[in-house]
């Protein structure tokens, strides 16, 4: 018997029993679609969060942060100069696995409009590279350059909140050249950067980057669309000198200092670099340490795979209590049809084409039941996000169709190895008296 000739007699059988058929699949429907449910959510998930990361910074980004001196080198404190602006030059010329620096200068100043309200707001003293270290974006104008730092410039780059609130009757191009007034300081408006918000979060209401969005009650990007940029040079000489009169502008402390790695496969090694620069700087004294996201990144990727094992788990049941009841249906099955298969012994068949056609007959119903599964998947995802509206969508992929089905149709193999052998090895005398 060839396999073409088992499969229509098992799709005859199939056909002339469809009520039991539709039973015995429905327990791989249920465990199909809920294993690629799972998976979906998972994936969603996967993909939102490193989306987020992405929009964030991602694991390129380091901060350099103060931290206490430990015990032994307590006696030494007063030798390190702390952040400044030696372990940006330092680390450009020693560790060239560093690819942009931000150095920073905060200071909290009224900003205002000419005749319009005031606020008060953290301004930044900043260089260009800070435009890529935090993976900015234009609403409209330019960013910062260096020719803004050698001059001490008078330009402002401008976050989505402030424009919005200073201007919210004109678009991000009406609002190049207008004057901010930084603790009334004049500043010429030379960039607005867009409202900054979670991808995942964008698609799911079906907008773009635009001016004016809405914000989140916790919003991660706050500093980011309340940002007012000057160029660092600017920063120091009008607002900091006074307060440091007896510092120059590289030797002033840096409220912030951001590096960016531009090949994560040399990561360690990179991150080695920007130490041995920096214990140079700060004369090894312990007072500093590199923030990665490596933390974070390793547990978010924990908490989706334990979410995607305990999810496939819960799914395998369901396709393994399919199997049982696909069992139970071939036992019953082939119990009907004992003189038939007799019958067909005793005219020349083989125990093995009698294997074979219940095992394809078994395969069938679970492949059958996992293409139903495909669509009641499609269904349920529909339902979960009609009903539960989600940050991170699900996302169904063609790999996680596969995997189901296939493991759909192994369990229909598994679960009637079984029932064949016993159909395989009936005497045929036996079955040709079976009432």
């Amino acid at each position: 018997m060839n396999l073409l000739m088992a499969l229509q007699i098992g799709l005859r059988e199939i056909a002339a029993h469809k009520f039991r058929s539709i039973l015995s699949m429905l327990g791989i429907i249920l465990g199909v679609s809920s294993l690629i449910a799972t998976m979906s959510l998972t994936s969603g998930i996967e993909k939102g969060t490193r989306v987020f990361m992405e929009q964030l910074g991602g694991l390129e980004y380091i901060r350099v942060v103060n931290k206490d001196i430990s015990n032994q080198m307590f006696e030494f404190w007063n030798l390190s100069p702390g952040r400044t602006l030696r372990d940006m030059h330092i680390i450009r010329d020693r560790a060239p696995g560093i690819s942009h620096i931000s150095p920073e200068l905060n200071f909290g100043a009224v900003v205002a409009s000419e005749g319009g309200a005031s606020e008060r707001r953290a301004v930044r003293g900043i260089y260009p590279d800070h435009f890529v270290v935090n993976k900015h974006l234009l609403a409209a104008g330019r960013f910062l350059q260096d020719l803004d730092i050698e001059r001490g410039s008078r330009s402002v780059v401008i976050g989505d909140t402030i424009a919005r609130s200073l201007w919210p009757d004109l678009t991000p191009k009406e609002m190049l050249g207008k004057i901010l007034l930084i603790n009334n300081s004049p500043f010429e408006v030379v960039g607005v950067l867009p409202v900054y918000e979670r991808e995942d979060r964008r698609r799911r209401v079906g907008r773009t980057p635009r001016f004016g969005g809405q914000q989140s009650r916790w919003d991660p990007f706050r500093e980011k669309n309340e940002a007012v940029l000057i160029p660092f040079s600017t920063m120091f000489f009008e607002f900091r000198s006074g307060a440091f009169p007896m510092d120059s502008v590289e030797s002033v402390r840096l409220d912030s200092l951001v590096l960016r790695i531009g090949d994560l496969t040399q990561f360690r090694a990179t991150i080695a670099q920007a130490r041995a620069a920096l214990d140079i700087t700060h004369r090894g004294v312990d007072d500093y340490d590199l923030e990665t996201r490596e933390d974070w990144f390793d547990r978010t990727e924990a908490s989706i795979r334990a979410t995607r094992l305990s999810g496939g788990i819960i799914s395998a049941i369901s396709l393994i209590v399919g199997s049982i009841g696909i069992m139970n249906i071939m036992l019953a099955s082939i119990t009907e049809r004992v003189r038939e298969i007799g019958i067909r012994l005793a005219v020349g068949a083989r125990g093995q084409d009698i294997f074979i056609q219940i095992i394809i007959e078994s395969m069938t119903v679970s492949f059958l039941g996992g293409v139903l599964g495909v669509g009641a998947a499609f269904g349920l995802i529909a339902i979960l996000k009609a009903v539960a509206p989600m940050d991170y969508p699900p996302m169904i992929t063609f790999g996680s169709i596969l995997f189901s089905v296939g493991f759909a149709v192994l369990a229909g193999f598994l679960s009637g190895i079984y029932p064949a052998l016993r159909a395989s090895r009936l005497n045929p005398i036996s079955a040709l008296r079976y009432e």
